[in-house]
């Protein structure tokens, strides 16, 4: 069994990240709030991460009360919005938050009168995963109906292979989960946008938080794709310049279904703190390395795995794990609309970021009165920054309506957009596992990029 090391005092010569970081506390359903100073109680393993502290218990500002006016311009063609989010493959658990933010939001925004005069017509089809060409079957039959815009995919491998295909018809690829930072150089004649944040955020905030709990080395497990490799490479250099040393990182492909090997190697360099960096292949994984005496809070995970395992694992095997998850904790209004959306639903992930592409697809139409996806995309990056603040679809319609700039601002946390489609500042959820592997949030770190 390995035996980990006391926080060093080197941890306390950690500076902020340069992207701006802030370490927030909220309970669930509450509002972010800074942290109090508190005791941390160290783990049985000897990593000793922040405590989290209480807060408060507001939530999103509401949004405008009173009837939306009637749309000044109105199209013959109603809206169509497509959705290329996973039903099978080793992403199906983020399917059904990310859907059920996707059909709330179209709800909403047609229980408002729709857009430009009409209701909004939504298509839902399976993104699959890379080891299959279920993407592309999918994407070439919600091009043939003649949608404006397609909101997905979840995994940044699966958009890859058809981003070109969709910003090439003319068509906005609107992703609620995609982290990877090749997007933000990517030539898609500026049709590719996103809610979640790049990667670099993430990785910085999980490096840095592995550092701040005590770990001075750690090892990692990759899936070998452009999420896993582009995640990985920000969580070595955000814990390399804490001064932590990563001191084994092992690759898998996808499809792959022993991981013996790698664990194998993880293990035996003897890292502080192991981060999996993983699909559902955590499923498999992580029984070998509890099986080989790591302990759960050794663990840290991504929004790749951070999910129920209540069915999956014996009661405590998770106990004390930690992942991180970009946005900011679903809120419990938000959740029980969600709920009342699909009642079956476990996880939240991404559900608000799905949720806010809605919203902003639905409002850059209204402001460029069109329904063409070119137009669309040209007003994303202005119905998002420099206006008037307003947080749901009935409210920021009614100002548009009324001739006001606005500020969406949404379900998954403040939304502005670079010129290249990426958010310019995001929160990281940070959770922890419980003793029936389900997962409750501890913290937030909000960060511009």
């Amino acid at each position: 069994m390995i035996s980990l090391p006391q926080a060093a005092p080197r941890i306390a010569k950690l500076t902020a990240l340069s992207i701006g970081v802030a370490l927030l506390a909220t309970a669930c359903g509450g509002s972010s709030t800074p942290s109090s100073t508190g005791s941390t109680t160290p783990a049985a393993s000897g990593i000793a991460c922040p405590a989290p502290s209480a807060s408060g218990g507001s939530t999103t500002a509401a949004g405008a009360g009173g009837s939306v006016p009637a749309a000044t311009t109105t199209t013959p063609t109603p809206l169509k919005i497509g959705s290329l989010l996973p039903t099978t493959g080793s992403l199906a658990f983020l399917g059904p938050p990310e859907i059920a933010g996707v059909n709330l939001g179209i709800k909403e925004v047609n229980d408002a009168g729709g857009v430009l005069g009409k209701p909004v017509e939504v298509i839902h089809r399976d993104s699959g995963d890379t080891k299959t060409d279920i993407a592309t079957q999918s994407t070439t039959a919600l091009l043939g109906s003649g949608v404006s815009a397609i909101i997905g995919a979840a995994s940044s491998g699966v958009s890859k292979t058809v981003i070109n295909q969709i910003t090439g018809a003319g068509v906005i690829q609107f992703s609620p989960a995609n982290t990877s930072p090749d997007f933000t150089t990517w030539d898609d004649k500026g049709l590719y946008w996103r809610t979640a944040p790049s990667d670099v955020l993430q990785g910085k905030v999980l490096g840095n938080y592995m550092a701040t709990c005590g770990a001075q080395t750690v090892g990692m497990i990759v899936l070998n794709d452009a999420y896993g490799t582009g995640l990985a490479k920000n969580v070595k250099a955000a814990f390399e310049a804490a001064g932590g040393k990563v001191v084994a990182e092992e690759l898998f492909n996808e499809g792959d279904s022993q991981f013996s090997s790698q664990v194998d190697k993880v293990i035996a360099a003897k890292p502080d703190a192991i981060a999996l960096i993983t699909f559902d292949q955590a499923k498999s994984i992580v029984p070998l390395m509890t099986g080989k005496g790591i302990k759960p809070t050794q663990m840290f995970m991504v929004d790749g795995n951070t999910s129920d395992y209540s069915k999956d694992f014996q009661a405590g095997t998770l106990k004390g794990a930690q992942g991180t998850i970009p946005g900011t904790f679903a809120k419990d209004d938000f959740k029980k609309k969600l709920l009342a959306i699909d009642p079956a639903l476990k996880d939240y992930s991404y559900a608000g970021e799905s949720y806010d592409a809605v919203n902003l697809i639905a409002l850059a139409t209204e402001a460029a009165k069109s329904t063409k996806g070119t137009d669309i995309a040209a007003k994303l990056k202005e119905v998002s920054e420099g206006g008037e603040k307003c947080n749901d679809f009935p409210s920021c319609v009614t100002l548009l309506r009324n001739g006001k700039d606005i500020d969406y601002d949404g379900q998954s946390g403040p939304v502005s957009f670079s010129d290249a489609g990426d958010p310019t500042e995001a929160y990281i959820g940070i959770y922890e596992y419980q003793d029936d592997n389900t997962y409750k949030p501890v913290k937030e770190e909000f960060g511009k990029l």
